[in-house]
């Protein structure tokens, strides 16, 4: 017989951990038995496409992991895979159909079952049964138009099977539909280890787990259901890191819910990390702020920069909300810690907010941006409540006059606190983030911005609503155009500013890439030719900057490769594009001096 697992990612650049781990523990125990493939596709390839490829493996059994982002594209598959390949049967797994698999196959009678919970065990047993119960032609010739391998299924006998395995909901023979009971949670241990090789993986996040399990209960989370943390022997997970060592894996992301929850646990991965750094792979851990302690901190201080990088969900400021979605945070302790770390300048950290939450209405969510942002993460994620089905959020949605979208992702519309223009409004701000924040491609100008605006949250405000007046939102804008809009609102708000402004935008601007065409508002530089000539003639004679990265290139090829850049104020910078930050990717950059026998002007 032969099994589909079918991931559709969000984008390419991710892979699908539960589908790689099925397949790695059915294979363990049944062998060469069955035939299991992996089918990873994304969101953005079109239905038809993936219909097609699925016709051309022509599986007895397609089974899809379902997520949040991809849950409306995997129903709209199932609903036109029976039609092609009507031989194959259906089955379901994943977060977003655990939590009411009835229902699901009531909507749906294309599906033969839903696998709920944890899969591994649940699918190796299914396929064991499968494989047994079901005669199987042999040979390619016996699949046919529309046909699969397996011509027989022993139906009284799978029903009868079906019954003794948890976790799953399944249709009978007789259309009932049945729920057998929560299957037990499995020992890490007994999980084989879900990667043989990175063939195709070259340029993908990988993902990785060694605990399952939250040790909290946010109302928002379905890991809140699952308290129970089970960690994973230590021997196997140094082995596994090794192997993404080994192959210089570009990301390893871990998925455990609170990484530092057992901080035994952590510090002997992290110290594993610190001594067997390859020089290239970053790890990426989703931590609790204000579990971390001094010797963590010590630790963390020596590291390569980007070696790791850390998430921290804050979710919001205000106490009442917080005790309400029933999560336990020590703000002050999140702030100390991770203004220790930037200080570092060796560790991305990554802050979470979310918009919608119970008793936070636009003015108390602002000041939680303010306080986020006054912790200086590289990146500050302003996200919107997604009320998830099966979740507590889900239960007390009349309570909190919680509306939010029919269709996945579920997202927030309107509270008792916030109404839906206040959604909006934060909206533009999210996006704003994104784009002059987040991108990093801002930094000075950010900084001298910061300066003129009352808050934080004032100053995204007003950008946004700039955009929204302009008719630039929504709209694709290309590097350069971003930076001229950038300077556009700050010479209107600003008009006595514009040579600050005009300066730190060409600074952050020439930090990222030579490029070749320049911003309408940069200075212009002819009359600085016979200087910068000059200095690069005296550079091809004496390294005093470029020592690192341009052994045998001469005057003229360094000068293609770097580029020098004259302020208003004087000064002179040189942009060092073969050596860059570690953590933001801007090249290293210095103050120079022309000659003293050069002209600066003229020339």
């Amino acid at each position: 017989m032969k099994c589909l697992l079918a991931a559709i990612n969000a984008k390419y650049i991710h892979s699908n951990l539960g589908v790689y781990s099925l397949k790695a523990y059915a294979e363990k125990h049944l062998g060469q038995d069955v035939e299991i493939e992996i089918g990873e596709y994304t969101i953005n390839h079109s239905q038809e496409a993936i219909l097609a490829d699925l016709y051309r493996r022509k599986p007895d059994v397609a089974a899809f992991s379902c997520y949040i982002w991809n849950i409306d594209y995997v129903k709209q598959l199932i609903a036109d895979l029976p039609k092609v390949l009507p031989g194959t049967r259906i089955w379901l797994g994943g977060p977003e159909v655990s939590y009411n698999g009835a229902g699901l196959l009531s909507r749906f009678p294309q599906v033969s079952l839903v696998m709920k919970g944890e899969g591994e065990e649940t699918f190796s047993r299914l396929l064991s049964c499968f494989r047994s119960l079901g005669k199987e032609e042999r040979g390619t010739a016996a699949k046919t138009e529309g046909q699969t391998g397996l011509t027989q299924l022993d139906e009284e006998g799978w029903d009868q099977a079906l019954e003794h395995i948890p976790g799953i909901v399944y249709r009978r023979r007789d259309s009932r539909i049945q729920d057998t009971k929560t299957a037990p949670l499995m020992d890490l241990n007994d999980l084989p280890f879900p990667y043989q090789n990175m063939e195709g993986m070259e340029h993908r996040i990988i993902y990785y787990e060694s605990s399952r399990g939250c040790p909290f209960s946010c109302s928002y989370c379905l890991s809140s259901l699952d308290k129970t943390v089970r960690f994973r022997r230590m021997d196997l997970v140094k082995k596994e890191l090794a192997f993404f060592l080994e192959r210089r894996v570009p990301q390893v992301k871990f998925v455990d819910r609170t990484f530092n929850c057992k901080k035994s646990h952590a510090m002997e991965i992290w110290r594993y990390l610190a001594e067997h750094d390859n020089g290239v792979t970053n790890f990426h851990f989703e931590i609790s702020a204000d579990l971390l302690d001094e010797e963590e901190l010590s630790l963390f201080r020596k590291m390569r920069p980007g070696l790791i990088q850390l998430e921290t969900g804050v979710q919001t400021a205000n106490p009442r909300t917080l005790q309400e979605i029933r999560r336990k945070t020590d703000l002050n302790r999140i702030r100390e810690m991770t203004l220790r770390i930037h200080r570092f300048q060796n560790i991305h950290q990554h802050l979470d907010l979310i918009a919608g939450l119970p008793w936070e209405d636009k003015e108390s969510f602002l000041n939680s941006f303010d306080q986020v942002y006054a912790m200086r993460p590289d990146q500050l994620q302003l996200g919107f409540l997604k009320v998830l089905k099966g979740s507590f959020m889900e239960e007390q949605k009349e309570a909190y006059g919680l509306t939010f979208t029919e269709r996945p992702p579920f997202e927030v519309l309107s509270t008792r606190w916030l109404s839906y223009a206040d959604v909006l409004e934060l909206k533009r701000i999210e996006e704003m983030v994104e784009v002059y924040y987040n991108s990093g491609q801002f930094s000075n100008t950010i900084k001298q911005m910061e300066g003129f605006f009352p808050r934080p949250a004032r100053m995204f405000q007003e950008l946004g609503e700039w955009h929204e007046q302009m008719g630039l939102r929504d709209m694709g804008h290309s590097r350069l155009a971003r930076y001229e809009n950038l300077f556009r609102f700050l010479a209107e708000r600003f008009p006595d500013e514009g040579d600050l402004f005009r300066d730190a935008l060409t600074v952050d601007y020439c930090l990222r890439e030579n490029a070749g065409t320049r911003p309408s508002f940069a200075r212009d530089q002819k009359e600085y030719r016979e200087g910068i000539r000059s200095f690069y003639q005296e550079e091809g004679k004496a390294r005093r900057y470029l020592n690192c990265g341009y052994e045998g290139f001469d005057s003229r090829q360094m000068a293609k490769m770097t580029h020098l850049e004259v302020l208003g104020d004087g000064r002179v910078l040189l942009f060092d594009y073969r050596n860059r930050d570690a953590l933001t990717k801007n090249a290293a950059v210095w103050e120079v001096v022309f000659p003293e026998e050069s002209s600066c002007a003229g020339g």
